[in-house]
């Protein structure tokens, strides 16, 4: 290349990528920190994550994939949503505030207490008659466990 022409031509950095190439599962797997499985996993249950597949079955995932499920990582991981109610945000808010979300331009609002996985009250009807005796004895159990936790910390740091 003329030397005129190679200094008006932006060089990237050797092994990175531009912002707008296509991402293998194992970098948006590594960007996100997320296994691979559990982004296939993620493909299963939200039909909008749609990454091109190519000979071979080789994901490769767009920029709008990979906000789509940096979204769903926020929503899953930080905000603590199930599933379910990350499916219903996409529902009713769509793709582009998932998107929004995990740029960090957006954020959900709070998961109701039966959306958060593994919250107080999960797998608990709200008409079920002893609903306060049983999230009692569910707040007991918690509180057990935090003690055997706190008993084997001691131990785990001699092993």
């Amino acid at each position: 290349m003329p030397p005129a022409l190679a200094a008006n031509t932006p060089l990237e950095p050797i092994g990175e990528k531009s912002a707008g190439a296509f991402r293998t599962i194992s970098e948006v797997s590594e960007e996100l920190d997320v296994p691979q499985h559990v982004l296939r996993f993620w493909e299963t249950r939200f039909g909008q994550i749609r990454p091109v597949k190519r000979a071979g079955g080789r994901r490769y995932y767009r920029p709008q994939d990979v906000e789509l499920v940096a979204g769903i990582r926020q929503l899953l991981y930080v905000q603590r949503y199930t599933i379910a109610g990350a499916q219903r945000v996409l529902k009713e808010n769509g793709i582009r505030f998932v998107q929004a979300v995990g740029r960090g331009e957006a954020k959900a609002a709070e998961p109701q207490i039966q959306e958060v996985e593994g919250g107080l009250d999960a797998g608990i009807r709200a008409d079920t008659p002893d609903r306060a005796a049983l999230l009692g004895v569910l707040e007991d159990l918690h509180a057990c466990r935090s003690l055997l936790d706190a008993l084997r910390r001691p131990y785990d740091r001699d092993v």
